[in-house]
């Protein structure tokens, strides 16, 4: 089986898509959403084209966020803060 950016992207930001909409229902996810995070960079960049990988997870999340429309604020900002932090952890891999 060939693996595909699509394939390797895909099940991590559907992780933040899934603690930020416990994040709209009241729970507290924060430490989550930064361990998920972390956990991705950590696995992403573990392949020869991981800032491939990473760029397209950042991507994957701001596109989300912004799709999301004026409504969800909160579910929004979990997006964004995500991807800003995924972006910060590109530029550390240099």
């Amino acid at each position: 089986m060939k693996a595909t950016v699509v394939g390797l992207v895909t099940p991590h930001v559907i992780r933040v898509l899934d603690l930020a909409k416990q994040a709209e229902s009241g729970t507290n996810v924060d430490w989550h959403l930064r361990d998920a995070v972390a956990r991705t960079v950590e696995d992403l960049s573990q392949q020869f084209n991981a800032r491939d990988l990473l760029a397209a997870y950042v991507h994957g999340l701001e596109t989300a966020a912004r799709d999301l429309g004026p409504g969800r604020k909160l579910y929004s900002g979990m997006l964004q803060s995500a991807a800003g932090m995924a972006a910060r952890e590109i530029e550390r891999l240099g």
